[in-house]
């Protein structure tokens, strides 16, 4: 229900896609604006170089505060990762990668592992609610990037009373996933929808809390994924895949100073190396 509500204030991107649908490759072209033939990371693992100007770097030189939580995944096999790598981030609660949703690590300004209550994305989601609240009501705007696990594999760790929603038997399925992964196909998805729906709670906390401090009209705020999931589909799980089901992503944009406050729905291409220069330009600052 919150994301249908963002999406009915948004545009909405019904072609939006992830130009190299796995976790790392995403990751970089959205922060450099880079195809991965440029920035050079085609699979999960390899750490992100620091050539390229990020968006983090470009609202910082605009007078921009930043701010990062969540899951990382752009330098290798680290944990701790030090200031001079966070891309020009400065406020700092993540971690490079973990799929254990449920008090998952993370570390701040040091090398001490730090750990998330309870089902990390609501975590998260409280420690993104503090930025926003520290940053009302003062003049210099700020970048956060709230970066969630989940819905990813494992499928089953959702908390139980959005996992009790989904009856496997009773979920639909798409015409192109054999019969025989017809009964794992609808396990996996009870899983990843309750994951999903346990982040659209997420998503409309976090709009509460920009509304409570008067940001909700001139914050631009997109809401995106780094790839889909095959979940069965052409007899294929996971990502990394040239379907529909893996490369199509959600992409809303909501900014109603400049986009108004009702929905377009927009058909063009839209790809991940796009993202940087558009919310680059809507805020008025330089594309590098």
């Amino acid at each position: 229900p919150h994301l249908d509500t963002l999406a009915s204030e948004s545009v909405v991107f019904r072609n939006a896609v992830s130009t190299c649908p796995v976790c790392c490759p995403y990751r970089a072209s959205l922060l450099t604006g880079q195809y991965p033939l440029t920035h050079g990371i085609f699979v999960n693992g390899p750490r992100l170089p620091a050539d390229a100007v990020t968006l983090a770097e470009a609202v910082k030189d605009a007078g921009y505060a930043t701010a990062y939580i969540g899951k990382w995944h752009l330098d290798g096999q680290g944990k701790f990762i030090p200031p001079d790598r966070r891309q020009g981030f400065d406020f700092w609660r993540a971690h490079e990668c973990s799929h254990n949703y449920w008090k998952s690590p993370y570390y701040g300004d040091t090398p001490e592992q730090k750990t998330w209550e309870g089902y990390d994305a609501f975590s998260q989601t409280d420690c993104a609610i503090e930025y926003v609240k520290s940053r009302a009501g003062k003049p210099q705007p700020f970048c956060l990037v709230v970066s969630y696990g989940p819905p990813h594999t494992p499928f089953a760790t959702a908390p139980e009373e959005y996992r009790a929603m989904y009856d496997p038997e009773k979920l639909a399925l798409r015409a192109n996933v054999p019969a025989a992964r017809r009964t794992k196909a609808r396990k996996d998805l009870a899983g990843y929808y309750a994951h999903i729906t346990a982040l659209d709670a997420c998503v409309g906390r976090l709009r509460a809390a920009l509304k409570a401090n008067g940001q909700s009209e001139n914050t631009i705020l997109a809401f995106t994924s780094d790839h889909g999931e095959m979940a069965e589909s052409q007899g294929h799980g996971r990502k990394i895949r040239p379907w529909d089901e893996s490369v199509l992503i959600p992409f809303l944009l909501r900014y109603p100073k400049r986009l108004g406050s009702g929905q377009c729905m927009m058909d063009a291409p839209f790809g991940v190396p796009d993202v940087m220069p558009t919310l680059l330009e809507l805020a008025d600052i330089t594309i590098p």
